[in-house]
């Protein structure tokens, strides 16, 4: 690969997604189709541009009954005999997708990358469906002794509880902030006021979670196009230009065990380090972020990883109104995994359609004041994958 120095500037020219839900009368071609047209249409581009694409899908092949997902997305959008990939990494499989494509673009292999997401999941049985996402655990040494990841991120809660004194209202109020945020997005699945006592008193999962304190089966897909900025600016789209000025892919071990820590995810921490530098900015620089809330207790651990609050003081960040849509740093405006909803390949690419409807000022009654730089986290399993991009607006 280039050297980061020589790299082509790349840029986000077109978005597309499906509302995100439980959809039992639509397929995983009809997801694609709508989301995938909405994105192209969105570019201004014609088809016959597109001359490659990555797709984030996680376990359709269990929950489907349908592998090939590449060729499958292709055929299903018309964009005749292209190279295709489908890129699996757990419920990084998005972020990732997208990852492959801006290198792609950056690095000089293709001018023009369709990237998407989908997943279907809410036709299947609760049971079959916790099945499918456990196969993202280690399947000898945690499922197969009947770990899920309820539980394997409620003892990640537990411990953070523990060490750092956090109180069990801080879990609720993340949740309550992002069902306030989903109920200003068309988009997403739960429409859902709650309440910091609702969410402590809710259906027991895996203690100290309530079912308020997990993210959402959802069906839904979501599209992006993009090509260099020099090719972007030549389109002339009456809107702002959207760059992809920073990425990173750190790795950690699939084993909770293993983890030198259980309240510090080292591939969040490495993966932005890698975003920040190519990108020659810090965390102060950012006006706002997307990051992955599985559970409530990742999204308090993220945005400590990320540099935003020092270890410890997230929970306190978002009690403090730092992190609401009219606070300091806005996290999750779209109402994150929790809210918005999670289709497992697809949520990586919900978070950048996100940012980059927010670089746009295309985001309605969410819209952030001075959006000109946005991050997108998304990782997989137990923090075993991460992807983190920042977007900026020119």
């Amino acid at each position: 690969m280039r050297s980061v120095a020589k790299l082509r500037e790349v840029a986000v020219v077109g978005i597309g997604e499906t509302k995100f839900g439980s959809f039992p009368d639509r397929s995983l071609r009809d997801l694609v189709s709508e989301a995938g047209n909405k994105a192209i249409i969105d570019s201004g581009l014609p088809k016959e541009k597109i001359q490659a694409l990555y797709l984030g899908n996680f376990n359709s092949s269990y929950l489907c009954g349908q592998s090939h997902m590449g060729a499958l997305v292709s055929e299903e959008l018309n964009l005749g005999n292209i190279p295709t990939l489908r890129v699996e990494n757990a419920c990084a499989s998005g972020g990732l997708a997208f990852r492959m494509g801006m290198m792609m673009v950056a690095t000089g292999v293709y001018d023009y990358v369709l990237v998407g997401g989908v997943e279907k999941m809410t036709h299947r049985e609760t049971e079959v469906v916790t099945s499918a996402l456990a196969s993202a655990a280690d399947s000898e040494f945690e499922t197969a002794l009947g770990a899920t990841f309820p539980s394997l991120f409620a003892m990640i809660a537990n411990r953070y509880m523990y060490e750092y004194k956090s109180p069990r209202e801080h879990l609720a109020m993340v949740a309550v902030q992002n069902h306030d945020n989903a109920l200003l997005n068309p988009d997403a699945q739960m429409h859902k006021k709650i309440t910091v006592e609702k969410a402590l008193t809710g259906l027991p999962v895996a203690s100290p979670f309530t079912l308020y304190d997990c993210s959402l089966i959802t069906d839904g897909a979501v599209f992006v196009v993009i090509t260099t900025s020099e090719i972007a600016k030549s389109l002339n789209q009456k809107r702002p230009l959207v760059e992809v000025v920073g990425s990173g892919h750190a790795g950690d071990s699939i084993q909770l065990a293993l983890k030198k820590s259980l309240t510090t995810f080292s591939a969040t921490v490495d993966a932005a380090k890698q975003a920040y530098d190519m990108a020659k900015l810090r965390p102060e620089d950012i006006n706002f972020a997307e990051v992955h809330d599985c559970f409530t207790i990742t999204q308090i651990i993220n945005t400590e990883d990320l540099g935003f609050f020092e270890k410890g003081l997230g929970g306190k960040a978002v009690e403090q109104g730092l992190t609401s849509i009219e606070g300091k740093l806005p996290i999750n405006p779209s109402g994150g995994l929790k809210a918005k909803g999670h289709p497992i390949g697809a949520t990586g690419l919900s978070q950048i359609f996100e940012v980059t409807l927010q670089l746009r000022g295309e985001a309605g009654e969410r819209q952030l004041k001075n959006a000109e730089i946005g991050l997108a986290h998304n990782i997989g399993g137990t923090a075993a994958s991460c992807s983190v991009h920042i977007l900026r607006r020119r």
